[in-house]
């Protein structure tokens, strides 16, 4: 019976270490990050998804902060997933096809370097997928204009307030959620209906 318990305790080990039963992280930038936190938290194989702040200059910098465009930070997400159930290249998909990656600091309404479109990289894995990727939509043509998204790796990682946090669950009736996220929710239900947790 002692060896059987070893035995399971090494497999389960094994199977921890393989690195596709491990969570990863994922980050974005692609606007305001009130909308790409209602996105990515739909998604099957997605664990949680924090706003926060990444890039800049200013160690723990505010909102207020961030919005004067000084620190030099970009609105991210951070997404922690489980490979086993969605991979990174479906994430770039859902992150390509939910702004548009080719204006410069701006995302409809929400102008400024903090709205930049960025992925930042926490794997020399994830850079080389999404350089790949970029390459591919620039070459055909995806968007008609060449893709201005920036690919770095990952720098410190600064939570935002709590008021940010699962912002649309919380205000899915102010303005903002009913004229840009929604929206935006509407397009993942019908573009990534099958990957969309139930």
């Amino acid at each position: 019976m002692k060896h059987l318990s070893i035995m399971i305790l090494v497999l389960l080990i094994a199977n921890n270490s393989d690195g596709q039963t491990k969570l990863q992280k994922a980050t974005f930038g692609m606007g305001c990050f009130w909308c790409s936190e209602a996105l990515f938290q739909r998604l099957n194989g997605v664990v949680s998804v924090r706003s926060g702040y990444e890039g800049g200059s200013t160690v723990n910098p505010t909102y207020e902060d961030v919005c004067s465009g000084v620190t030099g930070h970009a609105e991210v997400i951070e997404v922690t997933y489980d490979p086993a159930k969605i991979k990174y290249d479906e994430l770039l998909e859902v992150f390509w096809k939910s702004h548009d990656p080719t204006t410069l600091n701006r995302q409809g309404a929400d102008v400024g370097t903090q709205y930049r479109s960025v992925i930042f990289y926490h794997s020399e894995e994830q850079k080389q997928i999404a350089e790949k990727y970029k390459k591919e939509l620039n070459s055909t043509k995806a968007f008609g204009k060449p893709i201005v998204t920036t690919i770095n790796k990952a720098a410190p990682f600064y939570v935002a307030e709590n008021y940010h946090q699962d912002y649309f669950n919380k205000n899915g009736n102010e303005p903002y959620c009913r004229l840009v996220i929604l929206p935006k929710m509407e397009k993942l239900e019908k573009v990534f209906k099958a990957r969309l947790k139930q």
